[in-house]
């Protein structure tokens, strides 16, 4: 008896496991051509792989891990951004306004989006009749018309926001963006915004809103339809509505560093999923930062602008700072030979931040403010002192700085004494390891990992065929009806009509019995003559 009992629980185990580990075939897709985005999604790809999935991988980077699961479309030729916008121009720029910072992400939005589809192999994938996915997903980096994917192959469809949350996200998914009190994108207010913030932040919105929708979203409708429209049997759908038909949205963003704002179930925060457990460091990197008496500075530009972009007076600028440090420096710089480098310096082509910033003699991680760098000297705890150059990391830096763990400086007019002043000062006055220290906590109070999270819910809408109850009925809803426009519009014209009827009435009346009265009067009057 005892032996059927365990066979029984046995099988009942089994059938639950069954139950969730059917593979799945998956399309990745990650147009835009810069390296960190990539190496921030292929974290996602990796983690769905491992659960035994089947990926399709559209991308500009091949991987350094090859899977037996795993088939991949690399883009070839990648799309050339520096011919459309020079890295020499990024170093001596200065903050460019927020309308050019919408209308570059829209226009390179367009480049990429055309570039990638017009690559054979995937003009292959949009004609291929025998294909098959059980979900399509897709990096929400300006490419909606990659969405016509999720159309040609009958699945739903997952995005993931890399830079954040915006305001077409919320709509996609039924929610008006407050904009008394959430910020635009690309802007660092807090949701104590001022009267002039506000206007601003509305003008910027509202212009976001009628281009996006009236320009830049019926320009990805006329890219859809030139690569789409003769592999696909009758008329297309609207980007529009295939962006109210995504299903889940992951977005690079987190509780405890980014604003609260209105939700739907359908949008999954999963900040910082990237970051992993710290690995042992190469021999001479481990052996350089155990041996700092005084601690290690890190300076890092990211995996797109390359130190070795850096005008020649800027290098020497900052080896003559980095030469008057008692600590040692740790520089990622893409070249074997530097000049003249100060003792206390090591320079690497490539480093494993993570694994750097995780180090317990880090003192001080020197960044371009990019987003994943970002999250990644929050979770370890380390001051930063932030260079930012183009696009939102000039929006990180303020944010940044206002949390107290950060300072700031404009790399073109940056020289060495206030270099060396910042780093000494982030690195001898406590308050900005204790700010870190703070908000590190705060980012790593998680109830499961996010890049688990990710993976549970993606797994979800496959199961569930799109989730379509993780959204709002408002995502369909016109304007008016979501603002109950029309409502408003009937109460207030049934309250003038309950107002004027009856006044109408009673003046007719009134003027009734006036005139029957002044006949009646007029009568008397001739009587007595």
């Amino acid at each position: 008896m005892q032996l059927q009992s365990r066979s029984v629980l046995c099988f009942v185990v089994l059938a639950i496991c069954g139950l969730y580990s059917d593979a799945y075939r998956i399309l990745f897709m990650g147009p835009f051509p810069a390296p960190s985005h990539w190496m921030w999604l292929e974290h996602f790809q990796r983690d769905l792989l491992k659960r035994g999935h089947h990926v399709t991988s559209l991308n500009n980077h091949p991987t350094k891990t090859p899977h037996e699961n795993l088939t991949e479309i690399i883009l070839n030729p990648i799309f050339d951004i520096p011919k459309h916008f020079p890295k020499e121009n990024l170093f001596t720029m200065r903050y460019a306004s927020d309308f050019q910072n919408l209308q570059m992400y829209w226009k390179i939005g367009e480049l990429t989006t055309e570039h990638a589809l017009q690559d054979p192999q995937v003009k292959r994938l949009i004609e291929s009749q025998d294909e098959h996915y059980d979900l399509v997903i897709l990096e929400q980096y300006f490419h909606e018309a990659f969405l016509m994917f999720g159309h040609k192959f009958k699945c739903p469809v997952v995005t993931i926001g890399t830079m954040g949350y915006a305001d077409n996200m919320d709509h996609a998914m039924g929610i008006l963006t407050p904009w008394s009190f959430i910020p635009h994108l690309l802007l660092s207010h807090t949701d104590k915004m001022s009267f002039s913030q506000r206007a601003y932040n509305s003008y910027l919105s509202l212009y976001d809103v009628v281009i996006r929708r009236w320009y830049y979203m019926p320009r990805m409708q006329q890219i859809a339809e030139k690569y789409f429209g003769s592999a696909i049997k009758g008329a297309l759908p609207n980007v529009l509505d295939l962006e109210r038909n995504i299903s889940l949205m992951l977005i690079n963003s987190h509780r405890s560093v980014d604003l609260p704002r209105p939700s739907m179930p359908g949008l999954i925060n999963v900040g910082g999923a990237h970051i992993q457990p710290a690995k042992k460091l190469p021999e001479d990197i481990q052996r350089f930062m155990d041996n700092a008496t005084h601690g290690v500075v890190y300076f890092s530009l990211g995996s797109y602008m390359k130190s070795t972009d850096m005008p020649p007076e800027k290098t020497a600028q900052f080896l003559q700072a980095f030469g008057r440090l008692k600590q040692q420096v740790l520089w990622k710089y893409e070249n074997a030979s530097i000049g003249q480098l100060p003792a206390n310096v090591m320079i690497r082509k490539w480093m494993p931040q993570n694994d750097i910033l995780a180090h317990p003699n880090l003192k001080l991680f020197i960044t371009h403010g990019g987003i994943f760098g970002t999250q990644e000297g929050i979770y370890w705890g380390v001051p930063m002192l932030c260079i930012p150059l183009f696009g939102d990391q000039h929006r990180n830096t303020i944010k940044s700085v206002r949390e107290g763990y950060a300072r700031s400086m404009n790399f073109a007019q940056l020289n060495v004494e206030d270099l060396v002043n910042n780093i000494e000062a982030l690195i001898y006055e406590p308050a900005y390891k204790r700010s870190a220290w703070e908000i590190s906590k705060r980012f790593r109070d998680n109830p499961i990992h996010p890049l688990e999270e990710a993976s549970y819910w993606i797994e979800y809408i496959i199961r569930h065929r799109g989730a379509r109850y993780l959204k709002s009925q408002g995502a369909h809803m016109p304007l008016y009806q979501y603002l109950l426009l029309d409502v408003i519009g009937f109460a207030l014209l049934s309250l003038w009509l309950a107002v004027w009827l009856p006044w109408r009435m009673l003046r007719r009346l009134y003027n009734w019995w006036a005139l029957t009265v002044a006949t009646a009067q007029k009568r008397e009057i001739k009587k007595r003559l």
